[in-house]
């Protein structure tokens, strides 16, 4: 009896457990981007599988992230100029084009529709007819009169007479539409052309960071060298730690940045860079690596954005140029190989070396563990608060115990005068 009662509660149970699974009330989770979704803390996502991590800024220096669902495109018309300069160089030059065979076909249009409405084209061989234009017997002649006129060619057949005031207006229109399709055009194509963007090719960094000790404290290290001849003025670097993290109050944050010291405060970041540099960031308290330990490092989902600012010498524009490091990309115990060499009368730089590394000897353990280690070994092992007292307390025994030795004596005199006396 009690085994058919306990059976029948197990069938109830699990009747009751079926019913909750089917029940159409479902609890929805809040729906997340799919870069928030990818970079799940590990403790929240459940595929624990080792993933590619996706590259927020690629080696090249483009920066991998794509806007969708943007509603508000007319904003991108109000800045138009931005917009043509921004543009691929095909869809530039199919613009450059169209803009001008528009306009050409426009006027174009409107001086064969003067020409039409007033009797032209009925006089074309009437010498005693004063037309609009001269020669302009059909589309195409007022086609290419448009074309003459915008461009200022100039060729004298087609001539425009001064018996149609309609037509000098339009004259003054399209010359004053013209010029200003010029300048914008021109404009965009000679900003398009003189963009700094391929002098950032000639700016290379290296394809390792390094961890390694600098005048014993633990650093991260990268290098970075310019190509060509002529320098980048007022050069300045920068350094972006890439990671997503879990505020204490639950909010997840995807791809947080956060700053990294490469000498912004001694003036270590801005750079004189003739010959390729090694770009130094000491891992202290303030730094974001400053408890990761060797065993750590590849464990952690991070990246390091490293930016390289200045001016181009030959045109006075800014230049920019950027790069990343991931986990897989720092290497703990290693530096850069030189690449300097003095030669008869110059220093000359060897690119082939430029991204060599070699190991050297470097503690496995965090700048925190370091820094704990050190602080222990400067202290001695039996220090405490108590000796430290004892060592307080012990001047102060010393003189009672003077004292006492004093009193002693002074008491033997004087016995020794009484035992004098009484003889």
């Amino acid at each position: 009896m009690a085994r058919l009662t306990e059976s029948m509660t197990n069938v109830l149970e699990g009747d009751s457990m079926d019913q909750d699974v089917e029940s159409p009330v479902a609890i929805h989770q809040p729906k997340l981007p799919k870069q928030a979704r990818d970079d799940l803390p590990r403790h929240i996502s459940r595929d624990r599988t080792k993933r590619k991590i996706q590259r927020y800024v690629r080696k090249d220096g483009k920066c991998n992230v794509h806007h969708g669902n943007v509603r508000e495109t007319y904003r991108y018309l109000t800045d138009i100029f931005t917009t043509l300069v921004d543009l691929k160089w095909r869809f530039n030059l199919l613009i450059f084009v169209m803009v001008y065979t528009v306009t050409w076909l426009f006027f174009g249009m409107i001086w064969w529709l003067i020409a039409y409405i007033r009797g032209d084209m009925d006089h074309i061989e009437d010498p005693s007819w004063t037309p609009c234009v001269t020669n302009l017997n059909g589309f195409v002649s007022a086609f290419l009169f448009s074309i003459e006129t915008e461009t200022t060619i100039g060729y004298g057949y087609r001539v425009i007479t001064d018996k149609c005031p309609e037509g000098i207006i339009l004259l003054l229109i399209q010359s004053v539409l013209g010029s200003i399709v010029n300048a914008f055009m021109v404009g965009c194509m000679f900003v398009k052309i003189s963009q700094p963007k391929k002098r950032a090719e000639t700016l290379v960094f290296s394809t390792h960071a390094v961890i390694s000790m600098r005048d014993g404290k633990l650093c991260l290290m990268f290098r970075v060298g310019d190509l060509r001849n002529s320098h980048i003025v007022e050069a300045s670097i920068r350094a972006k730690l890439i990671k997503s993290k879990q505020t204490s109050e639950g909010e997840f944050i995807p791809l947080n940045q956060t700053d990294i010291n490469v000498g912004y405060y001694t003036g270590d970041d801005r750079l004189f860079l003739v010959s390729p540099l090694i770009i130094s960031h000491e891992i202290n308290q303030q730094s974001p690596f400053w408890e990761i330990s060797k065993a750590q490092l590849p464990k952690e989902e991070l990246e390091i954005v490293v930016i390289l600012e200045g001016m181009v010498e030959a045109t006075g524009m800014t230049c920019q140029a950027r790069s990343s490091y991931v986990t897989s990309e720092i290497l703990w115990g290693y530096r850069f190989t030189p690449v300097l060499t003095l030669e008869d009368g110059f220093y000359e730089v060897d690119y082939n070396s430029f991204h060599e590394t070699y190991e050297t000897s470097t503690p496995s353990l965090s700048a925190k563990e370091l820094a704990e280690l050190a602080s222990r070994a400067e202290l001695p092992l039996s220090w405490s608060v108590s000796s430290k007292l004892n060592q307080r307390a012990d001047p102060e025994t010393e003189e009672e115990e003077k004292n006492l030795e004093e009193q002693t004596e002074r008491n033997g005199d004087v016995a020794n005068l009484e035992n004098e006396s009484r003889v």
